[in-house]
């Protein structure tokens, strides 16, 4: 049994066949599938999504790249929309300055707005760092947020293991995606071999970043089998142990009950 904890199938990727993905999705091994909203629009549709599945649950924010279009108003209605019992997290938000596509300061004031809801709802974040760990740890640590299941996890990591052991310290899960069986990935190796697996959480990011064998194709939630048994390669463990801890984990991070 898999639990999917992030992924994006509000994405235009998916138009041709969403729901088709969705429907044979729903007799799979992957049992929990949480959408991750990105803007306004993609999170008003995830929480629609989720309503529609039973195994789907949806975040809802503002991601770096689009928050120099976003305003108050839309930050009203994303409040609103984390009222909904499907809404598990706020994001995915933070700071990406490799890309640049909003303003660093835009980008900064609408991370800190976005946290302060965080705190307001008691849900937990996922956050999208990408050239900015500097930055990015230093917002998290002045926040201090504090949730007995963890207060968030770094969505993708990309960072060093030094940094992945201060968030952990700080109770933040690692997620980690398709990128552990390149070729290149030898510091995400190095924090998955160092960081207790109770800490970390399986994801996909679909349509994003599919994992060998599938590489440069559309990623889907189809291809998590491949990231745990890397992950399983990597720790010397059985595949059943990490779909099984990394369920476990995500299940307590999101507060999802069955």
């Amino acid at each position: 049994m898999y639990f999917e904890t992030h992924a994006h199938y509000t994405s235009k990727q998916f138009d041709e066949d969403r729901y088709k993905i969705l429907e044979l999705l729903a007799h799979s091994d992957i049992k929990y599938i949480v959408n991750i909203g990105s803007d306004l629009k993609s999170s008003i549709f995830g929480v629609e999504l989720a309503k529609k599945y039973s195994f789907l649950y949806a975040t809802v924010g503002y991601h770096p790249h689009d928050v120099s279009k976003m305003t108050k108003e839309d930050f009203i209605k994303i409040e609103e929309l984390a009222k909904d019992e499907k809404v598990v997290a706020i994001g995915e938000i933070g700071l990406d300055f490799y890309y640049d596509f909003s303003p660093r300061d835009i980008q900064e004031y609408w991370f800190l707005e976005q946290l302060k809801l965080v705190r307001k709802t008691n849900l937990p974040v996922v956050i999208h760092c990408r050239d900015a760990y500097g930055k990015t740890f230093d917002i998290l640590k002045d926040a201090k947020l504090t949730r007995t299941n963890g207060p968030g996890v770094i969505h993708c990591y990309s960072g060093s293991l030094e940094n992945a052991k201060e968030y952990v310290k700080m109770g933040y899960y690692i997620g980690v995606g398709g990128v552990i069986t390149y070729k290149n990935a030898k510091s995400l190796v190095e924090v998955v071999e160092n960081i207790p697996l109770e800490f970390l959480l399986i994801e996909t990011d679909a349509p994003y970043l599919s994992p060998v064998p599938n590489r440069g194709k559309r990623n889907d939630s189809f291809n998590l089998s491949f990231i745990v048994n890397q992950i399983a390669r990597i720790k010397n463990v059985a595949p059943s142990e990490v779909a099984k801890v990394t369920t476990e984990n995500a299940k307590r991070f999101y507060n999802i009950k069955d």
